[in-house]
């Protein structure tokens, strides 16, 4: 079985982020509010700046309330990141999550001892529960399983299961 890479690890596809207005999505609405007030932070504009950023920051604090979940208003988060069960996700402010990502719920990408932080590549599927702690780097088209304790490296397209986390080997597709 060939890996599916007809989505992009460097082009975010801002499609998948979108809310229609009167739809209960909380996780596309928790990121809304982030991608808001770093909109707002960047502005020119001292109405931006100075009204429009605190409104994002009450938005978030909202929207962080009602998922459970704790994403920093400053976080790296590639475009195109889904989060459909946002309950529980939390991400080190350091921590870089590259486009396309999908994660799921009660996932914690943090630091450990080291001081570094994750670095997530595009197009990453992060399972349900799972941990991804240090300076570890997740390539591009990788895949978490659910519950699983990554301490080292993803290579791009790999797959990585259990606790601690090993690298399962890839199947290549024979032409």
């Amino acid at each position: 079985m060939m890996a599916l890479t007809n989505v992009s690890a460097d082009i975010p596809d801002w499609s998948r982020e979108y809310k229609s207005c009167l739809v209960w999505a909380p996780g596309r609405s928790l990121l809304a509010s982030i991608r808001a007030y770093q909109r707002h932070a960047q502005s020119s504009n001292p109405f931006s700046r100075l009204f429009l950023k605190r409104m994002a920051v009450l938005r978030h604090r909202f929207w962080t309330v009602i998922t459970g979940a704790d994403i920093p208003l400053d976080c790296q988060l590639g475009g195109g990141l889904l989060i459909p069960h946002p309950n529980g996700i939390v991400i080190h402010p350091r921590a870089v999550i590259g486009p396309n990502c999908l994660i799921f719920q009660q996932v914690t990408i943090g630091m450990r001892d080291d001081g570094h932080s994750p670095r997530v590549g595009g197009h990453v599927d992060i399972g349900a529960g799972a941990r991804i702690l240090g300076g570890v780097t997740i390539g591009d088209h990788a895949r978490i399983g659910a519950n699983a304790v990554v301490l080292t490296d993803v290579p791009a397209g790999a797959s990585a299961v259990g606790i601690p986390a090993r690298v399962l080997p890839t199947e290549r597709a024979t032409t």
